[in-house]
């Protein structure tokens, strides 16, 4: 990896421990304040509205002022977003910390574009492990992101509220980081202009097999996980469990999320980008026969594990299976449309995830996920049917 590379993923490894982080606490922040139970994960859903909210302003401002520009405000509004928590958490206000994690949404956006950055960093041929290596910087955000949570915890007198102050720094840290990479100059005016007269029309490239599945399985594949994500904490206290064990558990999956990360890349060059995804789909079945087979420590703990670890062949494979769906001039287009389709499956998976584990359990959050997985299985089979049929048809002329 490149000097360039490296900055980036510990860029996208402290991304990471503000996602990690707001997932840890907001839940349970939100069930302190919130007025009534099944809103407890509002705060978490605004995280992920947030960012499709912010999704086509990203794309915009990564257009007018290039990947560096558009990432420094993203950090900057990280940091404004952890203060106004801070804030929220302090005077109690629970709207106001669901405004904060909206604003932070900002922020979302525009760090799901850092492995699509690092694909642009590296050469044609290296942009599967440069992308898969980059996501692995999230491990910094598995391990710093639960500890800091229980770190900060009881610091000061308001529970939490060391944590959103400790994002700020975290924020500052980032911004000075990112600082020292060299991004490609944002293109002039006139120099925009040309390609973006031989775009194609958004809804034409969604259209292409390729495009549409990518889509899905990062949409689904996230969903999943963060619908039994964000209920694994208030689960685990249901459970009688100290926050401890569930930083643990979450740290545990956030390390199995970008662990693979190393390997990942190389898995899609050798073996292709769809047995990697369908790997991921057989890991998640696997995550929700662990847990619905009990609610021991052990079950959370091997369950979260696996999700992390199918999330990663998932997710990377659709990034990777994406880039050729779309030419250079469309990439902020067609990536914004990831991007949406991804915070706007999260935004319900987020508020499915507080009111189902509050009043139906996490039994029926669990049987819940079935039908998503199996819809991103089925998409799998059939553009691996196509191009199989594609091939075939080719050879025979």
């Amino acid at each position: 990896m490149n000097r360039r590379l490296l900055l980036l993923t510990l860029t996208q490894g402290l991304f990471l421990v503000n996602n990690v982080t707001f997932i840890a606490i907001n839940g349970l922040v939100g069930l302190e304040l919130a007025p009534f139970g099944w809103m407890a994960t509002l705060p978490v859903m605004g995280y992920v509205v947030g960012g499709a909210l912010s999704a086509p302003l990203v794309a915009r401002t990564q257009t007018r002022w290039g990947r560096k520009g558009s990432f420094q405000i993203g950090l900057l509004v990280a940091l404004g977003s952890a203060l106004l928590a801070a804030l929220a958490a302090w005077t109690r206000q629970f709207w106001l910390l669901v405004l904060a994690t909206v604003i932070a949404g900002y922020y979302n956006a525009n760090g799901q574009l850092y492995r699509f950055a690092a694909a642009e960093l590296a050469r044609p041929d290296w942009r599967e492990k440069a992308m898969s290596l980059v996501l692995a910087g999230g491990l910094l955000g598995g391990v710093v992101g639960p500890n800091l949570a229980a770190w900060t915890r009881a610091l000061l007198p308001v529970p939490f509220l060391g944590a959103y102050l400790a994002l700020a720094a975290v924020a500052l840290l980032g911004l000075a980081v990112l600082n020292l990479i060299d991004f490609a100059p944002a293109p002039s005016k006139d120099a925009a202009a040309a390609p973006a007269a031989a775009m194609r029309p958004l809804r034409e490239i969604m259209r292409q097999p390729v495009f549409a599945v990518a889509m899905l399985g990062a949409a689904l594949g996230y969903g999943v996980m963060n619908l039994l994500m964000a209920a694994t904490p208030l689960a685990m206290q249901v459970c009688g469990f100290d926050f401890k064990d569930t930083a643990l558990v979450l740290e545990w999956h956030v390390i199995g999320m970008y662990a693979p990360g190393f390997v990942t890349g190389h898995l899609i060059k050798r073996l292709g980008v769809l047995p990697v995804m369908g790997a991921g789909v057989v890991l998640n079945l696997l995550c929700v026969g662990i847990a619905l087979s009990g609610v021991e420590f052990d079950q959370f703990l091997a369950a979260l594990l696996l999700l992390g670890v199918g999330w990663n062949f998932l997710f990377t494979g659709s990034t990777a299976l994406a880039l050729r769906g779309y030419r250079p001039e469309e990439r902020d287009r067609a990536q914004a449309a990831i991007n949406f389709c991804v915070f706007a499956t999260m935004t319900v998976t987020a508020f499915a995830s507080g009111a189902l584990v509050t009043t139906s359990g996490w039994t029926w959050l669990n049987l819940g996920s079935l039908l998503p997985l199996a819809l991103v299985g089925a998409a799998l089979a059939w553009l691996g049917w196509r191009q199989r049929e594609n091939s075939l048809g080719s050879g025979r002329r």
